[in-house]
């Protein structure tokens, strides 16, 4: 019995994959554009989800949100304890 790769087991599509290398170059103009305030987070969102974007980048995407969101959680959890400490010193 011959098999088709592009359907799975239970006869659905398998969904599209970009399995396209990406250039040193283009690595390079991402994670440029990827530092840039507000755009930066802007392009990561559009390669994180979109399917026509390679696989690597849009996998390096998600992790680069991931790090953004715990950086933020940190930044937020140092900024009480010590607004806190701050609030606990009136009579210094």
């Amino acid at each position: 019995m011959e098999q088709s790769n592009t359907t799975s087991p239970n006869n659905q599509a398998a969904p599209y994959v970009n399995q396209e290398h990406t250039s040193t170059g283009n690595w390079f103009l991402s994670i440029f554009l990827a530092g840039i305030p507000l755009v930066g987070l802007i392009l990561l969102i559009v390669w994180a989800f979109s399917h026509s974007t390679p696989l690597s980048k849009r996998n390096w995407a998600r992790a680069m949100l991931i790090w953004m969101v715990v950086a933020l959680v940190l930044f937020t959890f140092v900024a009480l304890v010590g607004g806190i400490g701050l609030a606990t010193m009136e009579g210094y």
